[in-house]
């Protein structure tokens, strides 16, 4: 027996110091809810869980930008509805001005109604039809950023309705036309030959449409695949950082009790030095 070295007490303290550090991690884990509180308590999971938190935060961003897009999208075609319900109404116009029945007169009035119509379609595409500020019909087009790498944008088909633009065989570059002057069933009758320019417009017009339908049908997928994507990269980053409460609590329990029996210990291991008294005194 010793009493000037305590080697036992030296090796409870030494067990006890770390029950008390691995029951302060334990206590750490189950307030913060996280497995990887410091980067020693994981590395290379640490590691793991910062680039699937990198592409979850890309991810939501690239569906913000496919959601605008698809907001542009609508922006478009509602204005290309409203140049489809004119070209209708010039349709109507055109048709009744094609009417032996009717004198120039007539047909001067309902050019009147005409004209305005034309300068409507062109007042929507150069200044009217807008997003953000940005021309909606007068071609360049859009790129979108709708993934969470490089490389990863949707670029959208131009369009371009402005009579110097893409020069569509009946749209604006032929679409300055009359429906008075000559009379009824001559070889230059203005009324027909307008019919078949609006015609042509609401034809091209369609296409447009369809384009951007076909457009928006691609980016709901693009989207719903987006967020599919965030969904499970976020359960996989959860579980690489998150801790596991029901495990976690165990090891706490566990800590818990060497904690107390490595204090109980300690007071027995510190104690056993006053023996040597007994024998010095007997």
């Amino acid at each position: 027996m010793r009493i000037y070295t305590n080697s036992s007490a030296f090796s409870v303290w030494k067990n006890y110091n770390k029950s008390v550090d691995l029951l302060g991690k334990s206590m750490s884990r189950l307030s913060s809810g996280l497995r990887i509180v410091r980067p020693s308590d994981d590395p290379a999971g640490l590691a793991i869980s910062e680039k699937f938190r990198s592409q979850i935060r890309n991810s939501a961003m690239a569906a913000h930008n496919i959601e605008n897009k698809i907001s542009y999208i609508h922006t478009a075609d509602s204005w290309l509805q409203s140049m489809h319900t004119i070209l209708d109404r010039m349709g109507e116009l055109a048709i009744e001005a094609y009417d032996g029945t009717k004198t120039q007169a007539d047909r001067a009035n309902l050019q009147l109604e005409f004209d305005q119509l034309q300068e409507e379609i062109g007042t929507i595409v150069d200044n009217r039809a807008m997003y953000n500020t940005a021309a909606l019909f007068q071609g360049g087009g859009v790129v979108v950023q709708v993934g969470p790498d490089a490389g990863q944008t949707f670029s959208e088909a131009s369009i371009d309705l402005r009579s110097n633009g893409s020069g569509t065989t009946g749209w604006r570059s032929t679409f300055d036309v009359a429906i008075s002057g000559a009379s009824v069933g001559s070889a230059m009758d203005q009324a027909s030959t307008a019919l078949g320019v609006v015609n042509a417009a609401i034809v091209h017009l369609a296409g447009v449409r369809a384009t951007l339908g076909a457009e928006e049908s691609r980016l709901d997928h693009t989207l719903e695949g987006l967020r599919n994507y965030e969904e499970n990269l976020t359960a996989a980053e959860s579980r690489v950082r998150n801790v596991d409460v029901a495990k976690e609590t165990a090891e706490f329990s566990k800590q818990q009790i060497l904690v107390q029996a490595g204090t109980a210990m300690l007071a027995q291991a510190n104690a056993m030095p006053q023996n040597v008294l007994q024998l010095i005194q007997g």
